[in-house]
């Protein structure tokens, strides 16, 4: 059974960095894709970045070069680390699973999601 537990998520100024972990089990198939999904008060679910079974990771326009998702060695924590924080990053973050490699931005074509974390950036 997979289960994604997200820590790390809390109140950040402007400009400042963050990292959110996701702690990952039962992902037992060889190809897969883990991301992470942000949403906003009055605002749909958005994709942020995506890592494969490979490592390649993708990474949506509004966080492009000021994120970097990653794994740990056993493959059992994603990170997501965001520099440059901005109010509009404020939302609660949420990691996801899906059992294919191809990487989607939309969260219906995700199987498996934790519970997320609050993070809030704070003018």
């Amino acid at each position: 059974q997979v289960r994604l537990v997200e820590s790390g998520g809390g109140s950040v100024q402007t400009g400042g960095s963050l990292r959110v972990s996701c702690a990952v089990s039962g992902v037992n198939f060889r190809h897969y894709c883990l991301g992470w999904f942000r949403q906003a008060p009055g605002k749909e679910r958005e994709g942020v970045a995506f890592i494969d079974n490979d490592g390649s990771t993708t990474y949506v326009d509004s966080v492009k070069g000021r994120t970097t998702i990653t794994q740990n060695a056993d493959k059992t924590t994603m990170f997501l680390q965001i520099h440059s924080l901005k109010p509009e990053d404020t939302a609660i973050y949420t990691c996801a699973a899906r059992w294919l490699t191809h990487c989607p931005t939309n969260p219906e074509e995700y199987t498996w999601w934790g519970q997320g974390t609050q993070v809030t950036v704070s003018s």
